[in-house]
């Protein structure tokens, strides 16, 4: 919820003007993809899982703001409504593909935000509107524009992905070699919030042997 009502600000105020209409267009466009991603995750779990699953659920409406994020000036509200659907659809077969490869991603933020950030950074080079935004972007894929701004977008998730790939393995393993990544087994199986902050998160999930 608190993220959700927090896109309100960080989408429209992108505009950096106080153009009540764009404000409006994205405010409505934000909302329309958070609100059919979470139906989408809704319903792809429930065929995938054989029920609906909250946290799934949940991730579906931030996949939906994730992949309107970069597109929200620049698409209509029915194309804004596809790319929820569509986002809410990925991230539950991206946890679902992150659990079987195991890769430890406890609460699904690979796929919200590196699946569908991916993918709405595409949706410019295919949704993009003219109209919205004269000027800038031009028309997408799908709207007679060309592959050009695809290409571009494609272009820039390859860059940007290159370049944090990179960066983030050199310092990660500065880290690894330096302080160390890992906590003891010990306090693993304990709890980091005892370990660090000194208070119990999850008194649900506490063993025996941490409350001693």
């Amino acid at each position: 919820f608190v993220l959700w009502f927090a896109w309100f600000g960080f989408n429209p105020g992108s505009t950096m003007a106080a153009d009540a209409g764009a404000i409006g267009r994205i405010a409505v466009a934000t909302n329309t993809a958070a609100a059919a991603a979470a139906i989408s995750a809704s319903l792809t779990a429930w065929l995938l899982l054989g029920k609906p699953d909250l946290s799934m659920i949940l991730n579906g409406a931030l996949a939906g703001l994730v992949a309107i994020t970069a597109p929200c000036a620049f698409v209509s509200i029915s194309s804004s409504l596809l790319i929820g659907l569509i986002a809410g659809f990925l991230v539950v077969v991206s946890v679902l593909f992150f659990d079987k490869i195991k890769i430890d991603d406890p609460v699904g933020a690979t796929s919200v935000h590196l699946v569908c950030g991916v993918f709405g950074t595409i949706c410019v080079g295919l949704f993009a509107q003219a109209e919205f935004t004269p000027n800038t972007t031009g028309n997408g894929l799908f709207f007679g524009g060309g592959a050009g701004l695809l290409m571009s977008q494609l272009a820039g998730v390859v860059g940007v992905g290159a370049f944090v790939f990179v960066i983030s393995l050199i310092f990660w393993n500065l880290i690894k070699a330096t302080i160390g990544i890992r906590v003891s087994a010990d306090e693993e199986t304990e709890g980091l919030d005892i370990g660090e902050h000194g208070n119990i998160a999850y008194p649900d999930f506490v063993t025996k042997s941490s409350t001693i």
